[in-house]
């Protein structure tokens, strides 16, 4: 059975999760994996001059990259956490707007040099219609990466995702995991190239890696 997002749900999730991590954003940084200071940095998207950060969060990652001069756009399905971020960096340089990625990519006629999420919006949204959107965004040339926590074995494609605690009101969402080898077979099909996925383990034995992918459009 597909995954049924409620759209309207969701928000209300993510609105619940910016109210506990807006309370003290720290500095900018941009950190691929969930361990600070391991992997890599933001060579993997090259040398934009233009990004666009699909689920943004806190926008630590957007005003790193706005900080050295990339014009940034930012991108997330909670109100509340893009009028936080929106106070917060003011004056920092990136751009951010409350949108359903989906809806937001299809709308739009405007092109990145590179498309970015971490633990973001391609975790959360279904790579079948994501990915195709994505492609038609980047400028020749532009690279698409992405981050976030590496499949359960045996446990492939959408995943149902209650709000934490397993109490009180049901709020859920859907995360989308699968083999560094299927999400290969993805992005070729929505016309990606030059492919990487690897996951990338922890810097603590047996704790959770990181899966990450790399991928560009010829120019």
């Amino acid at each position: 059975m597909p995954a049924r997002h409620n759209l309207a749900h969701e928000a209300e999730l993510w609105d619940a999760y910016a109210e506990s991590v807006t309370k003290d954003i720290t500095e900018p940084v941009l950190d691929w994996t969930q361990y600070a200071g391991h992997g890599p940095g933001p060579e993997l998207l090259g040398e934009p001059g233009t990004a666009l950060e699909i689920g943004c969060g806190t926008g630590r990652a957007a005003a790193y990259l706005a900080d050295r001069g990339v014009e940034v756009t930012g991108i997330d399905l909670s109100p509340v956490m893009v009028k936080r971020i929106t106070a917060h960096w003011a004056g920092r340089g990136p751009q951010f707007v409350r949108a359903e990625v989906l809806d937001y990519l299809t709308g739009t006629d405007r092109t990145w040099d590179a498309v970015y999420s971490i633990f973001g919006a391609v975790w959360f949204t279904d790579p079948a219609k994501l990915l195709p959107l994505v492609a038609r965004r980047l400028t020749p040339g532009g690279v698409f990466a992405f981050s976030q926590p590496p499949a359960i074995p045996g446990a492939y494609g959408p995943q149902g995702m209650y709000k934490s605690g397993f109490a009180g009101k049901a709020m859920y969402t859907y995360r989308y995991s699968y083999t560094p080898r299927k999400w290969r077979t993805l992005l070729e099909r929505a016309g990606f190239t030059d492919i990487s996925v690897d996951i990338l383990g922890a810097p603590t034995r047996d704790h959770i890696g990181t899966l990450i992918a790399r991928a560009a459009l010829v120019a």
